[in-house]
């Protein structure tokens, strides 16, 4: 990659990369421009914030900021916009919402001024309507005057018809940000069974979406949504996003889940992260949001559309290869759900990491670059890697104790005979022991060799 070579930066970021994995993490910071690593450095040795937090954290920050402005393009009429669904999965206590309140900020005082400036429109506008036509005429205003808009990106606890009309009003994109995730997927069904869960699944794919609902003043179209989510999650409750049709339909595998393998209670310290990292920080987000997004001529925005340079698609099509070869080999079906959605998300890492790149003054945005698909291919790697813990924790959690003192009495490497013994002693038969063991394969267990087995 271009940031190993033998440069002052090469090695800055070789030490910093090197100081995230003695710290533990797995995220591969190295998909991040040298000035975004230093910061995701900076807040873990002085805040004591999880290197794989923080990251993920910018990374869907990132995403928020380019929103509907740019949209990467793989063939002339398949077009992928950088929306993410994220969970940060820890205990309590983790430091998984902090990260968020950083890499968010940005947004938040953007949001916090543009209220400010709306609350000062509306009480004028407030003012204009309490007058007569008349007097609006004498005093030169308009004679039908519109209602100003508050632009914004974050929105929280929310109707999918408020949504609606939220986004049209700011078709540039919006974000999602809960900071326990499960009261977004348990409200599901508050108003309609299964709609709202519905919208989330064809929302994540830019669909359009309609809202004909009274509660609205009229139909609201959106041509090619964006609306990205992120929060947190105890791995407590992971269980309850696989409940009803949630592990069959598709919506669990478009989550990208951030879940280190240990993350052990923060130091207080007395280093500061450095101001000037939070400012650079603040202006990576800024040139994102600054962006010029010009509108047709009716009023639909045109965002920048990224081709793939041919060598960049070239070794995007050479993983999609070998990923479609792992769906053949694979004979769990949620397995096969994750690794289908990746080949959607790895497009989107591409665009992300192609912008954040831009905005450190690494290249271009012309057109997305094999460096970036290298970086993106990393990033795909470690959140399949992340699906199947998840998955593993999701098969743990929801055995019977049957299956659960069978499980735990298996030693970490066993033959199919030793396990059917161990079945055996709990009362299970052989066939149904087969059927378990087949079933969990690639989340409880893994299939070594011929007959012979690990945990």
């Amino acid at each position: 990659m271009e940031t190993s070579k033998l440069t002052a930066e090469g090695i800055i970021g070789e030490a910093v990369r090197i100081g995230a994995k003695i710290s533990g993490s797995e995220f591969p910071i190295e998909i991040f421009p040298i000035r975004i690593q230093l910061i995701i450095s900076s807040l873990h040795d002085c805040q004591g914030y999880p290197v794989d937090y923080v990251a993920a954290a910018i990374l869907a920050a990132i995403a928020v900021g380019i929103g509907n402005s740019h949209l990467v393009q793989v063939k002339r009429n398949w077009l992928e916009s950088p929306i993410l669904y994220m969970a940060l999965i820890g205990r309590p206590g983790a430091n998984k919402s902090h990260p968020l309140s950083f890499a968010f900020h940005p947004f938040i005082e953007y949001d916090y001024r543009q209220n400010q400036e709306y609350q000062k429109l509306y009480a004028e506008y407030e003012r204009t309507m309490s007058m007569s036509k008349k007097e609006r005429m004498e005093a030169g205003l308009d004679e039908f005057p519109q209602a100003p808009v508050r632009k914004r990106f974050l929105v929280s606890d929310i109707t999918p018809e408020g949504l609606s009309l939220i986004h049209a009003q700011n078709p540039r994109g919006l974000c999602l940000w809960s900071d326990e995730l499960s009261a977004w997927f348990k409200n599901f069904n508050r108003y309609n069974n299964g709609s709202e869960e519905q919208f989330w699944l064809s929302v994540f794919n830019a669909k359009p979406t309609i809202s004909d609902r009274k509660s609205t003043q009229s139909s609201i179209f959106i041509r090619r949504p964006y609306i990205s989510v992120i929060g947190t999650i105890q791995k407590k409750i992971l269980g309850e996003l696989v409940k009803g049709e949630r592990s069959s339909n598709g919506f669990i595998d478009r989550i990208l889940f951030v879940m280190p393998e240990s993350v052990l209670k923060s130091r207080w310290n007395d280093r500061e992260t450095p101001e000037e990292l939070e400012i650079q920080w603040q202006q990576i987000i800024d040139k994102l949001i600054a962006q010029d997004c010009p509108y047709d001529e009716n009023n639909e925005l045109q965002p920048q559309c990224l081709p793939f340079d041919e060598d960049a698609k070239q070794r995007l099509y050479g993983w999609q290869h070998e990923n479609a070869r792992q769906c053949d080999m694979e004979t769990n079906d949620a397995l096969v759900g994750i690794y289908c959605k990746l080949e959607i998300y790895i497009i989107r890492f591409c665009l992300i990491i192609q912008l954040a790149r831009w905005t450190c003054g690494e290249c271009d945005k012309h057109t997305i670059d094999l460096e970036s698909v290298n970086r993106a291919i990393l990033l795909t790697e470690y959140f399949r890697t992340t699906a199947v813990k998840v998955q593993t924790a999701v098969s743990q959690e929801q055995l019977s104790e049957l299956h659960r003192n069978i499980y735990l009495n298996l030693p970490k490497r066993f033959t199919t005979a030793e396990g059917i013994g161990i079945a055996e002693n709990y009362g299970m038969k052989e066939h149904a022991f087969k059927m378990f063991l087949k079933r969990h394969i690639g989340t409880l267990f893994r299939k070594e060799n011929h007959g012979e087995y690990s945990k």
